[in-house]
């Protein structure tokens, strides 16, 4: 396994300035964000496409660092009802399978997407509970007329062009957890997998390595972010996990990202990676810093130190067994 970090932690830096910090930190790789709700700080896809100079300066800039790339990112939502919306993200998306192709880069990240309740919404509309009945109805309606469609369309599209999407399994949209990833690899197309981040499923109370062996077992684990999730027991035990309070509101919210280590603990995280290493997983772990309690610089650094210490645990305990 490689150690690695999604870039738009740094997305305020020029791409040189934070390919240096990653690289005196000792990484192996950069999830580079493209579109999408990551924006185009460090790579504009359609910029690249269209300037054969760019591109080959933008990958000469991580080469000559030592580092490769884990995937593109361009995390949004294609299937938005309102049309300009889901067009904008649609573009995001087939730009950054191009330029994938263009830089040999297998994997491109993004979210499965939500459609609204009908033709006629205006906003996503994600169903949580299977009553009153009109729930059902518009989940099938959903999956039916809008998510394997799309979806399908876009996995002859990625076939053509030797690439294949990790979906993130997200509260909110229509992908979720493993059951629904699967749903969406099994009805839409086989270069559909999963982009595996903890941090959205320990608050849905999964087990995050339960889920990787079946997901390992499907062929569907492509990409693995690390970002954990701290769960304040009092506020989950008053009000439950399903919270809408902002994220900023820290002390009263059911739970919080938090970089690794400082939500689940070294055991947890330890047997996550253990776990990958068991199924064969071979590709990055990339670090996702979205920790409210902790400055870009703070988070970055102990996320690094801890799971650098925990891979070089599993590789003595590797070479040891060997």
């Amino acid at each position: 396994m490689k150690l690695g970090i999604f870039t738009v932690l740094f997305g305020e830096k020029k791409l040189e300035e934070a390919l240096d910090l990653i690289e005196k930190q000792g990484l192996d790789t950069v999830e580079i964000g493209v579109g999408g709700y990551p924006g185009k700080k460090h790579a504009d896809a359609a910029a690249l496409l269209a300037d054969e100079q760019k591109l080959k300066a933008f990958q000469q800039a991580i080469e000559n660092r030592g580092l490769e790339i884990s995937a593109i990112s361009c995390h949004g939502n294609p299937l938005h009802p309102k049309r300009e919306v889901a067009q904008s993200f649609h573009q995001d998306f087939t730009n950054a399978v191009l330029l994938a192709e263009k830089l040999g880069v297998e994997t491109v990240i993004g979210f499965s997407g939500c459609p609204g309740e009908s033709e006629t919404s205006q906003n996503p509309v994600w169903v949580t509970c299977a009553w009153p009945p009109e729930h059902m109805e518009v989940l099938e309606w959903q999956w039916k007329e809008k998510v394997i469609p799309y979806w399908q369309e876009m996995s002859a599209f990625m076939k053509e062009h030797g690439v294949r999407v990790a979906i993130e399994p997200h509260p909110g949209f229509v992908v979720y957890n493993n059951e629904t990833a699967l749903r969406l690899r099994r009805e839409a197309g086989d270069n559909i997998g999963v982009n595996f981040d903890p941090s959205h499923l320990f608050w849905q109370q999964m087990d995050p390595s339960e889920c990787i062996k079946e997901l390992a077992k499907e062929g569907a684990l492509y990409h693995v972010h690390a970002k954990d999730t701290y769960i304040d027991q009092r506020n989950t035990a008053l009000n439950g996990v399903l919270d809408t309070k902002s994220y900023r509101d820290e002390l009263h919210r059911s739970w919080i990202f938090r970089t690794v280590g400082y939500g689940q603990g070294h055991d947890e995280w330890r047997k996550i990676i253990s776990t990958l290493q068991m199924v064969g997983y071979e590709g990055a772990i990339s670090i996702e810093h979205e920790d409210s309690l902790m400055s870009i610089d703070e988070g970055f650094k102990k996320a690094v130190a801890f799971l650098k210490d925990i891979l070089i645990r599993e590789r003595v305990k590797e070479l040891w067994w060997a």
